[in-house]
């Protein structure tokens, strides 16, 4: 097979890496965006949520179609919840100072491990994916569920776009993000929405938990390397910014995939801590300054 037939493959590759990596950083500038503290606990929310798809793929046994269906319906919402519940006891009452909150938030990372490897044990397990069907490309057949998972990622996103910038909803969060005192001068409720935000930044992340684990397996470890690639996207792309989230996304996922095809996905992930050197070195505020979502 020539050149470009691996080429191909590998960057078909790298847009499902993209796909799943945009969710996860989307999530996370989300959060930092509006109500900017680092939640450092992003990644377990992800992990959660691959968990939670587990659990819900044994319960409904004989129909993976069915079992991912009712888990990409309900884990973002109980994994949201969840997200809700750790700011309303923890951050809320920590005032959301951008120090202590990093510190509260690794904590809310090892209770949830913690938790998960209490009650779903310390191996990766499986989830069947709901279809399987290979679509001939030619030189390769390739798996027509990775489609669906880049295409999932592509409509959600264009959904949070719509929501931020044609609704009340959106204009609430702008407003928020541009100056709270002044929001909340003007009666916004500032720890409602931020406890809204924090809970859908994690339910983001969860549906591409959701997304990606009937192609990888559940672990109770497997977040923080999520958490890290959305921190080097989030920088890339700048912190706050939805389309520069999303450019960074496709760069480092198809960047990632063609290196791991072609070399080594360690060396993939060292260029990429390379380059947010050089990205904070030239632009220190990333590719688009304007922090905004």
């Amino acid at each position: 097979m020539d050149l470009g037939p691996y080429l191909l493959f590998a960057s078909l590759e790298g847009l499902v890496h993209a796909a799943v990596l945009s969710l996860i950083a989307l999530g996370l500038s989300l959060v930092f965006g509006v109500m900017r503290i680092v939640n450092v606990a992003h990644g377990e929310f992800f992990m959660l949520g691959a968990i939670l798809t587990w659990w819900v793929s044994n319960f409904v046994m004989g129909n993976p179609a069915l079992g991912f269906l009712i888990a990409l319906l309900i884990v973002p919402l109980v994994v949201g919840i969840i997200a809700m519940f750790s700011d309303l006891l923890i951050l809320r009452h920590l005032k959301y100072d951008p120090e202590v909150t990093i510190i509260a938030t690794i904590g809310i990372l090892y209770i949830i491990q913690q938790f998960a490897l209490m009650t779903f044990g310390p191996d990766a397990r499986p989830v069947e994916q709901p279809f399987n069907i290979r679509l001939d490309l030619y030189w390769f057949g390739f798996s027509a569920y990775k489609f669906f998972v880049i295409f999932s990622a592509i409509i959600l996103l264009f959904c949070v776009w719509l929501v931020m910038a044609k609704t009340k909803f959106g204009l609430i969060l702008r407003a928020t993000q541009l100056d709270s005192e002044i929001a909340q001068a003007f009666g916004i409720p500032i720890s409602t929405v931020y406890s809204l935000v924090f809970g859908v930044g994690a339910a983001i992340a969860a549906v591409g938990a959701v997304l990606i684990v009937p192609i990888q397996q559940a672990h109770y470890l497997m977040g923080g390397e999520p958490l890290l690639l959305a921190f080097i996207v989030v920088i890339i792309g700048g912190l706050g910014s939805l389309k520069g989230t999303v450019v960074a996304a496709m760069l480092i996922g198809i960047s990632d995939g063609i290196i791991s095809v072609f070399f080594s996905p360690n060396l993939a992930k060292i260029l990429a801590t390379l380059l947010v050197v050089v990205v904070l070195l030239i632009r220190p505020n990333g590719l688009f300054r304007t922090i905004r979502i």
